[in-house]
């Protein structure tokens, strides 16, 4: 379709509406094109109404994203939005592919870092303390908080619409900053919990003379305490590194757990 003169064809209902859509991205993923049935159907309407009777064009722009893409499904509505916005504009579809196959890896491992390795895991280990205490607090926050990030699609939507183009330069320029931070806060407030959720009890004693000293008791919890569970999270590590899967890694320490319960070296 040839460039013509910018004239606005969608309304703010049009990009909240195209937001929730985006809830149903994975709902036909295959291994071949990944998301791109649920992308493109996620954006559908708002191209129908852009394009109008022009259905050439609109053939063209749909067949365009059916082409591969796996991205976040959070952050998609903001790529969703600069796109239309670029529709809207009659922007080439080759330009608009380009900045699509810029941002949807970017936007990927934004997504992943802020979501799915930061605020999820987070909320999960917090929400399950809670619950752990019988409070009823645990289930409804994690709720209320997994609720949000899919409200959040619809403020991304709006901002990725109204930004255009000038979001390809932010993203480019802040995804390494994202990323650092999302890590670095991951991994600090993770460690600190790893105390509070691995617990390991020795129950072995050593008769010393008269007295019996533990080796939990009176060794580890007071000289290197929650050392055992420090060394078990980082043999771990190394497993996971080392490719085994989180399965067998399962069943090995539950084993495990249950053999040396049973000859009374670890207690309950």
């Amino acid at each position: 379709m040839t460039k013509k003169a910018f004239e606005r064809a969608l309304t703010k209902s049009d990009i909240t509406r195209m937001s929730i859509r985006t809830l149903l991205n994975q709902a036909t993923f295959n291994f071949e094109r990944m998301q791109s049935i649920g992308f493109t159907a996620s954006f559908a309407p708002e191209l129908k109404k852009i394009y109008g009777d022009d259905t050439e064009g609109l053939a063209k722009a749909l067949s365009d994203n059916l082409e591969f893409i796996n991205t976040h499904n959070v952050t998609l509505a903001f790529l969703i939005g600069v796109m239309l916005s670029l529709y809207e504009k009659h922007e080439s579809l080759e330009t608009i592919r380009n900045i699509k196959v810029s941002l949807f890896g970017p936007l990927a491992g934004v997504g992943d870092a802020v979501f799915w390795f930061t605020l999820t895991p987070i909320m999960a280990g917090i929400c399950a303390s809670f619950a752990n205490d019988g409070n009823i607090l645990g289930p409804i926050l994690y709720f209320l908080v997994f609720f949000g990030c899919f409200l959040l699609r619809i403020p991304l939507g709006h901002i990725g619409y109204t930004m255009g183009t000038k979001a390809f330069d932010i993203v480019s320029k802040n995804i390494a900053r994202v990323n650092k931070a999302a890590s670095i806060l991951a991994c600090t407030i993770l460690g600190g919990l790893i105390a509070s959720y691995i617990s390991i009890n020795v129950a072995t004693s050593i008769p010393v003379g008269d007295s019996v000293v533990s080796l939990q008791t009176d060794f580890f919890d007071h000289i290197i305490p929650n050392f055992l569970p420090f060394v078990f999270t980082f043999f771990i590590y190394s497993l996971v590194r080392k490719k085994v899967s989180a399965t067998t890694l399962i069943l090995c320490t539950l084993v495990a757990s249950i053999v040396l319960a049973y000859f009374k070296v670890l207690a309950p």
